[in-house]
């Protein structure tokens, strides 16, 4: 069966990836699509975990060959989804979770359309920024770079699926849980198990007395 996509989107330092992980503990049969880029490895990053790390004329090469999924270009550095990853889930008989900007987002919608999109707000500004250096990853800078990102992010809610605030993180991630078993729950996700059901009505002999016509 073709695999359910669950698109999870947020500016940097709104939780997604605390949450993803709870989604991850609590609901199987996922597979985390693992983007490439160009960017540098962070602390403990591994290859083919975090990220494919590659070199910008690698990644153009891909581009050129039509290998993604989705890509873009984010504060000066590419993120992209190999068209395999989708292929690599279905061959496990799971569903993909990827976790993805909004400009790979919309492109992922037009060529899945029956993605879930899932957009996470931090409850504020003021609690972003905290978050932001709370990190301690990130110069004064690329701070404030990234908070202009997010406001220009922010924006774009209103075209996912869902959006949650992450203000209450167990909370949050019972509300992610929540859609993703719910998207599952789905009459097109359970037609291998409702079939065998309507063969047994279609299939059993009549009770005595009741006639059929």
């Amino acid at each position: 069966m073709t695999p359910s996509v669950f698109i999870i989107s947020a500016p940097s330092g709104s939780g997604k990836s605390t949450l993803k992980n709870g989604l991850f503990d609590r609901v199987s049969n996922l597979r985390f699509s693992v983007s490439y880029t160009t960017r540098k490895r962070r602390g403990a990053e591994r290859e083919g975990e975090s990220y494919y790390y590659t070199d910008r004329a690698h990644f153009e090469s891909m581009i050129d060959g039509d290998e993604f999924l989705e890509w873009a270009q984010v504060f000066g550095n590419y993120y992209g989804t190999h068209r395999s990853e989708l292929d690599k889930a279905e061959a496990v008989g799971a569903d993909l979770v990827l976790d993805i900007d909004v400009q790979g987002a919309a492109q992922l919608k037009k060529k899945i359309p029956d993605a879930v999109s899932i957009f996470i707000l931090p409850p504020s500004r003021t609690e972003l920024e905290q978050r932001l250096r709370a990190r301690g990853e990130d110069s004064e800078e690329v701070i404030a770079e990234r908070l202009r990102g997010a406001a220009d992010e922010i924006r774009n809610y209103g075209k996912y699926d869902y959006v949650l605030i992450n203000r209450e993180v167990t909370a949050s991630i019972e509300a992610l849980v929540s859609i993703v078993c719910g998207q599952r729950m789905r009459r097109t996700r359970m037609e291998d198990q409702i079939r065998p059901i309507l063969e047994t009505f279609e299939t059993e002999p009549a009770e005595k007395g009741v006639l059929s016509e």
